[in-house]
């Protein structure tokens, strides 16, 4: 017996040598981890505050849709942070403070008055006036890593009452008390199992369950076991209770969303009840400790029965436990789930704006930074103008149903912010929520008439040669090219309209006598317009590039526009405003640029040509839709065979550019106006603008000319009306009335004025 002992007591000293060595190996690997940087935190993406201020154009039921979509309570008094109250035109509510950029917002109570669509006034809880309240703003989404985990991170301080009770009652009732492995909870797990006969209770403590989560995988194995219970040990050692239990509630498997696993009891408590977990009630702490146990079992969207039922378990077992009172429990069971509709904007998906954002990023910062350094994102993304956008081109598909061709239809939209080339809104495809090809930044396409402005910008550049009453021929003509090909136009009617004022053949899209106007101005001049315009693709100066059959995106085209719209500043478009690292520190800010391209006076006479297609062009149908007050202006685009619909126009508030057409580039039953200009319209109605109201420069005059001829007019003669000329460009002032129009073809033209 005593060789057989003193192998015994080798192979033992081996053993415990051999422990000691995996425990020394453990143990680093316990405190290189939780002492380091424990979770890689994807980049969050949030949208633009809503800022609220007297007079501001902001609708009530669009204030509270918001909040809604924020997650505020809706209450009798709003008497604490995410609380709001309603009463006829006057909301009341408690806003919850927010880190911006540029200093922290506090939380504070505030109170709005509505007038109609404006904001009538702002003030605080004691009566006294506001000048500006700045909501929190929304998040719309994040950039994930490949392993696609993302969380919230808390702090301990930061979670609600009764959270940490209930998960110890619940999970681990001798946590506080244990050093990592808890026999009595092994011993009382083993005694309820062998009374059930099955499994009912684990023995694991909070402990034990960080280790397998936050250190290593779901294998069912003794080996694996007896690892787990060491290092939950080894952790107890080095790290106080707080410390763990805050790690737990950060490392918590709560759910799956899509691709995205969600993690921690701060992203659980965004993703189902849209709110901060700070806010969350009791019934709300029971239905996420409940779903601890079984993520997707106890999911309260898929199975809403069964988690009520978990949720009221637990709420009996804080009663039998004495954390609450039986009358508190009995209130909590009352009360329904309370989990937000996937497919709000707060928990939706706007694929081709985060697709936007992630591109505009990836020019300053590498991948790893945007996806695991936590950054906070700030953007000019409008939730509300968002889902108008989408509201507006899911009905003009509705009523479009059922046309030969229309199903196959794809679209892409943009929403600007004509003053600061801010992006809004975008959607990339006619299913807005669905991440796939984003139309919006990458469908190259020929943009049909939408060049045309460029080119009668070109003449109105040259006042001495044309203004907008410059008569120009809608005849048909001929060019024969170097390769001896000949390029003959057409009217989209088929009609030749003769003698015109040049603004008409902007205003009704003639191809005759643009086509001819480019000529006269020379294609590589119109070309250098376009790229003054923002156009950065290099096209051939073929005739052909003057009816556009040149390719641009509807990005690029929002571009073109957007130096129109905005006077003849070039503001490059952007979506990101500022970006700040995890901690709140600013990181980076995204200036607004801008930079004169084009004399006022030009770009006011263009922009009245534009007017003029909405009153009496291509684009006239809008004002059976919007009212007749509202000044717009915009442009139709059509290329061949309808193959793609577009439409690009503005108000003084809101820049929006509509494509719609097939992926296979075939032929479409829309033209720029049945198809684009419909969607166009929709979002316009909803989104209810500023009519357009650009100052007139100080070069630019008005004169009276008769409407038929064209020549100057006295005021009260009869036809007379005003138009806008650069200085020096205007006709002779007329000496008399009775002047009778010598054609018949602007005739259409004097009863629309005369009208």
């Amino acid at each position: 017996m005593r060789p057989l002992l003193g192998w015994a007591v080798k192979l033992g000293l081996v053993g415990l040598v051999l422990f000691a060595g995996f425990a020394v190996y453990l143990d680093a690997i316990v405190q290189e981890k939780f002492s380091g940087k424990r979770w890689t935190v994807p980049a969050k993406v949030y949208a633009r505050p809503l800022e609220l201020f007297v007079g501001q154009k902001l609708a009530k039921d669009d204030l509270l849709k918001e909040m809604d979509a924020l997650g505020y309570r809706r209450e009798s008094v709003a008497n604490g942070p995410g609380a709001v109250a309603v009463s006829g035109n006057n909301v009341s509510l408690h806003s919850r403070g927010f880190q911006f950029y540029e200093s922290a917002e506090q939380a504070q109570q505030v109170n709005v008055r509505f007038s109609g669509d404006y904001v009538a006034s702002l003030t605080k809880a004691d009566g006294k006036d506001l000048a500006v309240a700045r909501l929190e703003p929304m998040l719309i989404g994040g950039l994930y890593p490949a392993h696609q985990e993302d969380r919230v991170l808390i702090k301990l301080d930061q979670v609600p009452a009764y959270l940490v009770e209930t998960l110890v009652a619940v999970e681990d009732r001798d946590f506080f008390d244990h050093f990592g492995v808890s026999p009595k909870g092994i011993a009382r797990a083993i005694w309820i199992n062998a009374s059930a006969g099955q499994l009912r209770q684990g023995g694991s403590t909070l402990t034990q369950q960080l280790v397998k989560n936050f250190y290593l995988t779901n294998e069912r194995s003794l080996t694996r076991k007896i690892t787990e219970a060491m290092m939950a040990v080894l952790l107890e050692l080095h790290y106080d209770k707080r410390e763990i239990l805050e790690a737990y509630l950060n490392e918590v498997f709560l759910g799956q969303d899509g691709q995205r696993a969600v993690h921690g009891f701060g992203l659980a408590s965004q993703y189902f009840f849209s709110q901060p977990l700070s806010e969350l009630k009791l019934d709300q702490v029971a239905l996420l400790v409940g779903m601890v146990k079984g993520p997707t079992y106890y999911n309260p969207r898929r199975n809403p029965e069964r988690a009520l039922n978990r949720r009221n378990m637990i709420l009996d077992l804080l009663a039998e436990q004495g954390v609450v009172s039986p009358e508190e429990a009995a209130a909590a069971k009352a009360r329904p789930l309370g989990v937000t509709q996937r497919g709000s904007m707060a928990n939706g998906s706007f694929p081709a704006f985060l697709d936007l954002v992630k591109r505009q990023l990836r020019q300053d910062y590498r991948d790893e930074d945007l996806t695991e350094e936590g950054l906070r994102i700030f953007t000019s993304f409008d939730p509300i103008l968002q889902l108008k956008a989408e509201e507006a081109l899911a009905e003009t598909f509705k009523r479009q149903a059922g046309r030969k061709g229309a199903d196959e239809v794809e679209a892409g939209m943009v929403v600007t912010n004509p003053e600061t080339g801010e992006i809004q809104a975008l959607i990339g495809s006619r299913q807005a929520r669905f991440a796939g090809f984003n139309r919006a930044l990458d469908a190259v396409r020929p943009i049909g008439s939408l060049i045309k402005p460029a080119i009668y910008l070109t003449a109105l550049e040259r006042p001495s040669q044309y203004t907008l009453t410059t008569r120009v021929q809608d005849e048909p003509f001929s060019v024969k090219g170097q390769d001896g090909q000949v390029w003959k136009p057409q009217n989209y009617d088929r009609e030749a309209h003769g003698s015109i004022y040049l603004y008409q053949g902007l205003a009704h899209s003639y191809n005759l006598s643009t086509a001819k106007l480019g000529l006269e101005l020379g294609v590589p001049n119109v070309l250098k317009t376009l790229e003054r315009l923002g156009v950065s693709r290099q096209w051939p100066a073929y005739p052909s590039m003057l009816l556009g059959a040149g390719v641009l995106t509807p990005m690029e085209v929002t571009g073109m526009y957007q130096t129109i719209a905005s006077g003849g500043f070039n503001t490059p478009l952007r979506g990101i405003r500022s970006v700040l690292t995890a901690e709140g520190e600013p990181l980076k800010r995204y200036p607004y640029q801008i930079q004169q391209r084009f004399d006022a006076g030009a770009i006011y006479l263009l922009q009245n040509a534009m007017q003029r297609t909405m009153r009496e062009g291509t684009g006239r149908s809008v004002y059976s839709q919007l009212p007749s007050s509202l000044t717009l202006a915009g442009k139709t685009g059509t290329s061949n065979d309808s193959r793609d619909s577009w439409f690009a126009g503005f108000s003084q508030d809101l820049l929006t550019v509509v494509w719609m057409g097939r992926d296979d580039n075939g032929p479409t039953p829309f033209t720029g106006a049945t198809g684009a200009l419909q969607a166009w319209t929709g979002f316009m109605r909803r989104a209810d603008p500023l009519p357009l109201d650009m100052p007139m420069p100080d070069n630019v005059v008005l004169a009276w000319v008769d409407a038929a001829t064209g020549q100057g007019s006295a005021q009260n003669c009869p036809g007379a009306v005003q138009m806008p000329y650069i200085r020096g460009s205007e006709p002779a002032p007329g000496a008399g009335c009775g002047i009778q129009a010598p054609v018949d073809s602007v005739m259409d033209w004097v009863k629309g004025w005369l009208e």
